[in-house]
C-alpha cells in the first residue's frame, strides 16, 4: 500500500479558503491516480475530485467545479486540494486516496471509493455560515 498523510483541514467561514495536502510515500508517485473524497455525517463517502498519474487529467464533482482545484507536486510526492468559496455544505471529513492499479481518469467514468486501495486518515473541514 501507499502511505498517505493528510493535513490542512480546519474551521473556516463561508466564502473562505483552505488548502489540503496529501503526502504519499514511495517512488512511483506518478504511476497511479489519486483522489479526494469526503464524507459528511450520515452520508456516503463521495468523490470530490480525481487526478491522473501524470496530472494531466482531472474529474471533478459537479458541486465543487469552479471552486476546488487539485494539483500534484512530483518533487514532493504531494497532492493538493485548493478549496475556495467554501460553503457550509462542504463540511465533511476529507480523505486522500490512491489507486495503484490505474493511472488514468476518464470524465465519462468517474472513479468510486472502492476503486482506491490506499487511504489517508482523513482531515476535518468545517465551514460555518
Amino acid at each position: 500500500q501507499v502511505q498517505l498523510v493528510e493535513s490542512g483541514g480546519g474551521l473556516v467561514q463561508a466564502g473562505g479558503s483552505l488548502r489540503l495536502s496529501c503526502a504519499a510515500s514511495g517512488r512511483t508517485f506518478s504511476s497511479y491516480r489519486m483522489g479526494w473524497f469526503r464524507q459528511a455525517p450520515g452520508k456516503e463517502r463521495e468523490l470530490v475530485v480525481a487526478i491522473s498519474g501524470n496530472g494531466g487529467s482531472t474529474v471533478y464533482a459537479q458541486s465543487v467545479k469552479g471552486r476546488f482545484t487539485i494539483s500534484r507536486d512530483f518533487n514532493k510526492n504531494t497532492v493538493y486540494l485548493q478549496m475556495n468559496n467554501l460553503k457550509p455544505e462542504d463540511t465533511a471529513v476529507y480523505y486522500c486516496a490512491a489507486d495503484r492499479r490505474l493511472s488514468t481518469v476518464a470524465a465519462g467514468r468517474p472513479p468510486r471509493a472502492p476503486d482506491f486501495d490506499s487511504w489517508g486518515q482523513g482531515t476535518q473541514v468545517t465551514v460555518s455560515s
